[in-house]
């Protein structure tokens, strides 16, 4: 039995065969970004930080890569119905972006309350922006009902939990949490050391690798090489520039 429980643990949605599947599916239209790294940062550090900078991928952010895979896996008459997903971050721009290049619909629902930055991106590639109450059951609901009227196929915005559960029991050491206020800083030390504009979940590695937390941790003492993933740069910046100044 036991045998069989740690079986099943360790089947994952992606292995390394599907992932070779996706880069050859997605390299003509994504962008290879840079790997940056600063002294200044280091010697803040103690350590060797290499930044992907996943926030100047296409669509400003790392959700392209899956969005433009999911969108090439469709066979010719699934796509030609388009597709449908519901978001509120760059998961919408992400889809609507890959499904411009394959020349199809895309329908994107977006809550009211979505940041301005995200729903102006969603319309610039052409997504067409269906809109719902600010909560999950009625973005649920609303896509859903979008579904029906069109047929096109649903992009889920993230993983299923029982897939996401497995991997991070299984093969995360650990977690560090950060305040918003120490989001803010790493925000403001990408953009004046880096010259690099994050989003604040784009920051939160660097906020991390800054905190005591993992400063303190004696677990982590000999980890003097660390690669964090800038993972997305669409900040508002009217909102950026009042939290550096609070």
């Amino acid at each position: 039995m036991e045998e069989k429980g740690l079986e099943q643990t360790n089947c994952y949605v992606a292995d390394l065969s599907s992932i070779k599947e996706a880069r050859e599916r997605i390299h003509s239209v994504i962008h290879k970004t840079p790997v940056l790294s600063s002294e200044a940062l280091n010697s803040m550090v103690g350590r060797k930080l290499l930044f992907k900078c996943e926030c100047f991928q296409k669509g400003g952010a790392f959700k392209f890569r899956g969005a433009s895979n999911a969108v090439f896996s469709l066979n010719d008459e699934e796509a030609a119905k388009g597709v449908v997903t519901h978001s509120s971050g760059n998961h919408a721009a992400a889809l609507a972006l890959a499904a411009k290049l394959r020349g199809i619909p895309a329908y994107i629902v977006i809550p009211k309350n979505a940041p301005k930055c995200k729903v102006q991106n969603v319309i610039r590639y052409g997504g067409q922006v269906i809109w719902s109450e600010p909560t999950m059951q009625s973005r649920e609901r609303t896509a859903a009902e979008v579904l029906r009227e069109t047929g096109a196929a649903l992009i889920h915005p993230y993983n299923d939990g029982r897939i996401i559960r497995p991997i991070v029991r299984d093969l995360v050491d650990d977690i560090i949490t950060v305040e918003d206020e120490e989001i803010v800083e790493a925000m403001r030390l990408c953009y004046e050391i880096l010259k690099v504009a994050v989003e604040p979940s784009g920051a939160i590695g660097l906020a991390a690798v800054l905190s005591d937390s993992f400063q303190k941790n004696p677990a982590w003492k000999d980890c003097n090489h660390i690669g964090i993933i800038l993972s997305g740069g669409n900040v508002d910046l009217g909102v950026l520039w009042e939290s550096l100044l609070r």
